[in-house]
């Protein structure tokens, strides 16, 4: 196995919570006098201070969320649906990590690229470029970010079992408790998601099940019972003929964001329905970004179990 020098460990900066979707996902919202706003999408531990330091000129706005939404979206189709049950069996036969040490890390590899936005500029949007994440399997060990162009990140922990933070948490101890049975999933979401985001509440819940798919080893019946509560949410809908960012053909699951001019994106194999990436669209013209141009991109290469951080399976 390879293995990387041990790094000092660096402190999250404080306001580390508020991540925009890992790099900022998100949209610059223009009002009729051009003024700019920022969204946070989700509050998610861990990874928040890289975010931090890319957009450290950026001023953060969290908007009201927009509850009429949640009226106005529609149940998904009998074919998404249809999509979202294959998926969730699919899911069901993935393959065991066996048993998971408390001290171990999920270390996740991936290709990634996302759009920055600075005030009064255009989206810059990188090219596509690696990004290996060793995430604490308890959430009490320190972990490891390397990004391709960025200094080496230690992962510090942020958020502990059974405080503020934890129920949304990607650590591998959370995830694995998680309900097996699809009513109790969604009711876990519904429930949990929308206090710990300032989105529409059925866009809350949908982006806490992407983050927990990209971010984390989800066990198959937790992640069975994700995409089966997800056919519930309104607004879901199926995507065809759609590529992640390693260029590997799929289907994808997405979700239009009421409140910024962009669609949410899981892409899957449209043969096996492996979990391949996400992505997110921008939905019309805005911030000097044309419609239909993808604003992040992610594509996971492998997940694996390992005993340290820096350790590569």
């Amino acid at each position: 196995m390879n293995r990387l020098p041990e790094l000092p460990e660096r402190d999250l900066p404080p306001g580390r919570h508020r991540l925009l979707k890992e790099h900022l996902m998100t949209e610059i919202r223009h009002d009729d006098a051009a003024l700019a706003d920022r969204r946070s999408k989700w509050l998610r531990p861990a990874l928040a201070a890289t975010a931090v330091a890319t957009a450290a000129a950026v001023a953060f706005v969290v908007l009201p969320s927009s509850d009429s939404s949640s009226a106005t979206a529609k149940p998904p189709t009998s074919s998404t649906v249809a999509l979202l049950e294959h998926i969730a069996l699919a899911a069901e036969h993935e393959k065991s990590y066996g048993t998971v040490r408390d001290d171990q890390f999920v270390y996740v590899d991936s290709k990634v690229s996302y759009a920055a936005y600075e005030e009064g500029e255009k989206a810059k949007i990188p090219p596509l470029h690696r990004q290996e994440v060793w995430m604490s399997v308890d959430g009490l060990h320190t972990g490891l970010k390397l990004e391709a162009g960025e200094k080496p990140f230690a992962i510090t922990p942020d958020v502990k079992p059974g405080k503020v933070g934890w129920e949304v948490s990607s650590f591998y101890n959370h995830v694995k408790t998680l309900p097996t049975d699809a009513d109790a999933m969604y009711d876990y979401l519904a429930r949990t998601a929308p206090k710990h985001s300032g989105q529409e509440k059925y866009q809350a819940m949908f982006v806490l099940v992407g983050d927990l798919l990209n971010d984390s080893i989800v066990p198959p019946e937790q992640s069975a019972a994700l995409f089966r509560a997800v056919a519930r949410i309104p607004g879901v809908t199926a995507v065809e003929g759609v590529k992640d960012a390693e260029g590997r053909s799929g289907v994808a699951i997405g979700r239009d964001d009421p409140d910024n001019p962009t669609r949410d994106e899981w892409i899957f194999d449209a043969k096996t329905y492996e979990f391949l990436g996400e992505r997110e669209v921008a939905t019309k013209d805005n911030a000097g970004v044309k419609k239909g141009t993808v604003t992040a991109n992610t594509a996971v290469l492998r997940r694996a179990i390992v005993d340290k951080a820096g350790e590569r399976p």
